[in-house]
């Protein structure tokens, strides 16, 4: 497959306004292996590879383990995974499908609210919110991984 449209050259301004989360993101006081862990998981399950591609070797380059990243895609099963990490996991996966129910679990959302205070979770539906509108832009525009 190839690329469709780059949408950054296109559309710098909105690239820069989403660069703009970013940079919060990554000043929000989350830790940063959540929130990559966050974009992995909804770029998994939105099916972009680019994403994917990108999460995956920014952990790896911040030392995350194999096992860790080989398991994403099982967080549940698997016991490499924080309680906290595994709320943040669960909470992604609500909110990225919707249309498997019209809103986020009260019980997913409580177990979220064990572990993050406000912020921390106002931060969350944030970094949940961006990987979602990135992932649709990287699978409509069929962005390529490892570019």
């Amino acid at each position: 497959m190839s690329q469709r449209l780059d949408v950054m050259k296109l559309a710098p301004e909105a690239y820069q306004a989403f660069f703009a989360v970013e940079e919060y993101l990554h000043a929000c006081g989350l830790p940063v292996g959540t929130i990559e862990l966050v974009k992995l998981r909804a770029s998994q399950i939105n099916g972009c590879g680019y994403c994917a591609d990108m999460h995956s070797r920014a952990m790896k380059k911040a030392g995350e383990s194999d096992e860790r990243l080989w398991s994403v895609a099982t967080w549940r099963e698997a016991t490499v995974y924080t309680p906290a990490e595994r709320a943040a996991l669960a909470l992604t996966e609500e909110a990225t499908r919707l249309a498997d129910r019209a809103a986020v679990p009260d019980e997913v959302w409580q177990e979220a609210a064990e572990h993050y205070d406000e912020q921390q979770l106002a931060s969350l539906v944030v970094a949940i919110a961006m990987i979602n509108a990135w992932n649709r832009i990287g699978v409509t525009a069929r962005l390529t991984p490892g570019a």
